[in-house]
């Protein structure tokens, strides 16, 4: 496949606005609706107020943390470091480019700990509000990764597969590996010079759906049959990482980080293999995600007040439920016993 030549970065051309900063904007959009359903579907008392205070610094701390996640441990030539008012300045070579480069898991990180602060402040349960979060994260990521698609970047290993696509600005790779001409043959790719742009994996797609799409609907399924208070943080940050551990092997590490860890090393060039035993920065953080997603579900399932708290409506409490609910399979065995007896 061919990346679609009619889908360019720039919504206009000729103008600084990109498809990839509207995709957050409806990232951002998402999340808030969804959220807010579930605050409705419960009646949880959060006033308006305090979810528009809650969201804003939400999102004003995740774009900080991705966006100093992305600079201080992605970035190789320690400009930031020197100049580090450019983090957060737009231009370059006074010319608006926006910021480019975040970091998923510095706005994981930085998200988390402003709710955790948030409901401190409030004294809202964080492990009840955390848990709504949880379950609405992950449909609005799906953009984000679709933006990254639009961009064409981060693109995968090259492939023969069925799924490779040829992305325009990709890497070309050098003719004369044995292995660019084995898949270059099996793909039809024609050689003519000495470099050639294989096909790809569309890595970014392959995330959108896994991390965004399937992710969401096991947290949603299970938002209503948490079995304690919390359950959904752990499950969200343990399934995150799991998926993004194993799309990493398709995804081509950063060329100028390489392999972070390499318990066997390798002199297979990345954009050809990924190693069962060499881990790129992304599996690295993902690994400490799933470590922490482990720990507090063991954590959270001991707290105290675990229980999960359903909150009913007005004219309805929970033991006039239970009542009701008795009554109801009272009156169930009555008509059995009559079908019964009329048989």
């Amino acid at each position: 496949m061919h990346f679609p030549s009619w889908l360019k970065p720039e919504i206009i051309p000729g103008l600084p606005i990109r498809w990839y900063g509207l995709m957050y904007i409806f990232a951002f959009g998402t999340a808030f609706l969804v959220y807010r359903r579930q605050i409705k579907e419960r009646k949880f008392p959060m006033s308006e107020d305090d979810f528009s205070s809650m969201f804003f610094w939400g999102i004003l701390s995740l774009l900080v943390g991705a966006r100093l996640f992305s600079t201080l441990i992605y970035e190789t030539s320690n400009i930031y470091l020197r100049q580090p008012w450019l983090i957060f300045w737009p231009f370059r070579n006074g010319k608006f480019t926006g910021l480019q480069g975040m970091s998923y898991h510095g706005g994981a990180f930085f998200g988390l700990l402003s709710v955790v602060i948030f409901a401190k402040v409030k004294k809202f349960s964080f492990r009840e509000i955390g848990d709504m979060f949880a379950a609405s994260i992950p449909l609005g990521y799906t953009f984000g990764r679709l933006g990254n698609f639009i961009n064409g970047e981060l693109y995968g290993r090259a492939t023969a597969g069925p799924l490779g696509m040829v992305f325009p600005h990709a890497t070309p790779l050098p003719a004369s590996e044995s292995w660019v001409v084995e898949i270059a043959e099996k793909t039809g790719t024609a050689i003519t010079g000495a470099f050639v742009n294989l096909p790809r994996h569309p890595s970014q797609l392959y995330e959108m759906i896994f991390e965004g799409i399937i992710l969401w609907a096991i947290i949603w399924f299970f938002r209503s049959r948490k079995p304690f208070k919390g359950f959904l943080v752990g499950l969200y940050f343990l399934g995150y990482g799991l998926f993004r551990f194993i799309i990493e092997y398709f995804r081509e590490p950063d060329a100028d980080l390489g392999y972070r860890i390499e318990f066997v090393k390798t002199t297979l060039p990345p954009a050809y293999a990924h190693p069962l035993f060499s881990f790129s920065t992304g599996q690295v953080l993902c690994f400490w995600m799933i470590l922490f997603g482990i720990i507090w579900l063991i954590v959270a399932s001991r707290l105290p007040n675990r229980e999960v708290v359903y909150i009913y409506n007005e004219d309805e409490n929970p033991t006039q439920k239970t009542v009701n609910k008795e009554e109801a399979a009272k009156e169930r065995n009555k008509r059995r016993k009559l079908r019964k007896k009329l048989k």
